[in-house]
């Protein structure tokens, strides 16, 4: 048997029992004993187009963490970790900035630093616990929208857990929501083909794509709002068969059905970005001194905040559809186990996959995206007359190389998963670390810390004469996984024998 097709019957052998097809191999040195050897380490995709074990084990990973806080009975603790001493230092440092910058006659060398330093804390892991004082603030009037229905607005409970019911025979019953959320219709359409096409509103659609994510905020603050308790949720992002992203959501507690739906009618988010109804008609041209220049007429492209300042209505509102969907869900049930299936059912697929039928149909929206600006930094704005945020030398409209305008993401760029912060009382590390611990004790294996400053970990090269063919190194570790079942096999009858 060749080389090449030992590989591939080892990949297909592979798949079958959960190995990671791209492992990344280590070499792990020991600093204690000074010996070395190389691990594989699974890709860790969540994509089952790259690797269908690795896709396979996170969405598992996803499910678990939403059956553990659907129905959670307790009020969840969440304890901030206690500050590092870099940490404490960059705040104490910031401080002292802000005061000499205060004090200061000419604080503009000072608003630099204190930049620079709000840069370093983000990144230190205190985002958000400190705001720049040189960044103005774009006030927008927070008055509803005219067209929009009125939200009855409770008083907010301390409380992350939903109301409980008591049966005729007594038993307590806490109830849940599965709720799915559309977007509006832009054409009749037939198995997810649109009818006419040329009457079919594919620029309302790919602006709806590219802000779905923040109209799905605003559905959550409206829904706290309305509830009068912190309201916990796990939602995913799927495609439907005409392209446009919709959204699955777990809700934990219950709200009348009646409700669920004005609330869903009074969302809507409002885009506050300039006017892209009118495109220049040439591509604007770069000068090093003044920026983006119109070629028609000379003159300098308002930059991002300029244009800002100009505007009087927003560019766009995004609302939802009237399909809202609303079911209520107890714990344990049949129903429950089916919509977690369901719920996670496409995450190991891009938004952008099975476009069998609909190429013409999918060409055609990818076609009306690739001119719509998808953030303030898209090169996209010198098409409509303005100067990009952060604008250089060399940008392009319709060339975007964010996430939204690929192919895969049909404009969305938000996550495929969207957790509130109190869902599970855990993060997805810690459930992570839940499995691997069960593991360990199935196996008989200590589960005992390791010390982070022992190994040393260095990516091998392909070339390395040290690193065994991809094939060999698959079904060493497909024999590893051979072994772990067995055990585990072995351990379930011992049990099953002694009940």
């Amino acid at each position: 048997m060749s080389q090449p097709l030992a590989r591939d019957v080892a990949v297909e052998i592979a798949k079958l029992n959960g190995v990671c097809i791209r492992p990344l191999a280590l070499r792990r040195l020991d600093l204690r004993t000074g010996t070395s050897e190389i691990i594989d380490v699974p890709c860790g995709s969540t994509m089952e187009a790259k690797c269908p074990p690795c896709a396979t084990r996170n969405q598992h990973l996803r499910m678990a963490q939403c059956r553990k806080g659907w129905h959670l009975d307790t009020e969840p603790v969440v304890t901030p970790d206690p500050a590092t001493e870099d940490q404490r230092w960059l705040i104490e440092f910031r401080a002292d900035l802000q005061a000499r910058h205060d004090s200061a006659e000419d604080p503009s060398d000072l608003a630099e630093a204190i930049d620079a330093v709000d840069a370093e804390i983000n990144t230190a892991g205190l985002r958000g616990s400190v705001t720049g004082p040189t960044t103005p603030k774009r006030s927008r009037s927070t008055r509803r929208r005219q067209d929009a229905p009125d939200l009855p607005k409770r008083k907010m409970a301390p409380t992350t857990l939903g109301r409980t019911f008591t049966g005729a025979d007594g038993a307590t019953y806490r109830p849940s929501l599965f709720v799915t959320l559309t977007l509006p219709s832009y054409g009749k359409v037939r198995n997810g083909i649109p009818v006419d096409p040329a009457a079919y509103d594919y620029r309302r659609a790919a602006r709806d794509a590219l802000h779905f994510s923040k109209l799905v905020d605003r559905f959550v603050q409206n829904l706290r709002r309305v509830a009068g308790f912190d309201v916990q949720y796990f939602a995913t992002v799927e495609p439907q068969k005409r392209l446009a992203p919709h959204l699955h959501m777990a809700i934990r507690g219950t709200l009348p059905r009646a409700e669920m739906k004005q609330i869903a009618a009074a969302t809507y988010h409002q885009v506050w970005w300039p006017s892209t109804d009118e495109p220049l008609e040439q591509i604007p041209v770069w000068d090093d001194e003044a920026g983006y220049l119109d070629p028609a007429t000379g003159e300098v492209l308002p930059t991002w905040d300029e244009a800002l300042d100009q505007l009087d209505e927003p560019q766009h509102v995004i609302r939802f559809g009237d399909q809202v969907d609303v079911k209520g869900i107890l714990s344990g049930t049949q129903d429950a186990d089916q919509c977690i299936r369901y719920l996670s059912k496409y995450l190991t697929k891009s938004l952008g996959e099975g476009f069998e039928g609909r190429q013409e149909h999918a060409d055609r929206f990818l076609d009306a995206l690739r001119y719509e600006p998808c953030s303030p930094t898209c090169p996209n704005w010198l098409r409509y007359g303005v100067q990009p945020k952060h604008a250089k030398r060399g940008m392009l409209p319709g060339h975007c190389r964010s996430k939204a305008h690929k192919p895969d993401h049909l404009g969305y760029a938000g996550r495929r998963v969207l957790v509130s912060r109190k869902w599970s009382n855990k993060t997805l590390t810690e459930h992570k670390q839940d499995r691997r611990t069960w593991v360990l004790e199935a196996l008989g294996q200590p589960d005992e810390p390791t010390d982070p400053h022992r190994y040393l970990w260095r990516p091998v090269k392909a070339g390395d004469p040290d690193l065994a063919p991809l094939g060999v190194r698959l079904l060493r570790s497909i024999a590893d996984r051979q072994r772990w079942r067995a055990h585990l096999r072995d351990l379930s009858a011992t049990e099953e024998e002694a009940a």
